[in-house]
C-alpha cells in the first residue's frame, strides 16, 4: 500500500467521521489514481463506512447529538432509497455513473461556492 492510499483513507474517514461526505475523497481517488470502474469504487466506499458510521454513530449518541426522530423515518427512506439506486445501477454504465457523479460534485462545489456563511452559534456548557 502506498502513502496517497493511506493519505485518502485518513481523509475521507476524518472527513466521513465529521458527517461532511468523505466519500467522495474515496470514490475520486478510486477512479482517478488506482483505475477501479466507478461502481466498484462506490462498493468499496460503501464497505469502508461500514466502521466509521458506526463509530460515528456511538461518538454522536454519548454526546447526544441526534434526534431519533429526525433520523429513523430518514434513515428508513433512506434505506429504500439504496435498493432503488442499485436497481437503477443496473440501467446505467460505469461511463454514465462517472458523468453524474461529477456532476454531482459540480453542482454541490457551485451551491457551496454561493451560499451564504451561516453562523453557529453553540449552547454553553457551563
Amino acid at each position: 500500500m502506498n502513502i496517497a492510499a493511506l493519505l485518502a483513507g485518513l481523509f475521507s474517514g476524518i472527513i466521513g467521521g465529521m458527517g461532511m461526505g468523505g466519500g467522495a475523497v474515496l470514490i475520486i481517488y478510486l477512479s482517478l489514481f488506482t483505475d477501479t470502474p466507478q461502481l466498484k469504487a462506490q462498493g468499496i466506499n460503501l464497505l469502508f463506512f461500514i466502521p466509521i458510521g458506526l463509530t460515528a454513530l456511538i461518538i454522536y449518541t454519548i454526546k447526544k447529538q441526534i434526534k431519533w426522530k429526525t433520523v429513523l423515518p430518514l434513515a428508513a427512506f433512506g434505506i429504500i432509497g439504496a435498493f432503488l439506486g442499485i436497481m437503477l445501477t443496473k440501467f446505467f454504465g460505469n461511463d454514465w455513473l462517472s458523468k453524474i457523479f461529477g456532476g454531482f460534485l459540480i453542482l454541490m462545489a457551485v451551491k457551496e461556492f454561493f451560499s451564504k456563511k451561516v453562523k453557529t452559534v453553540e449552547k454553553d456548557n457551563k
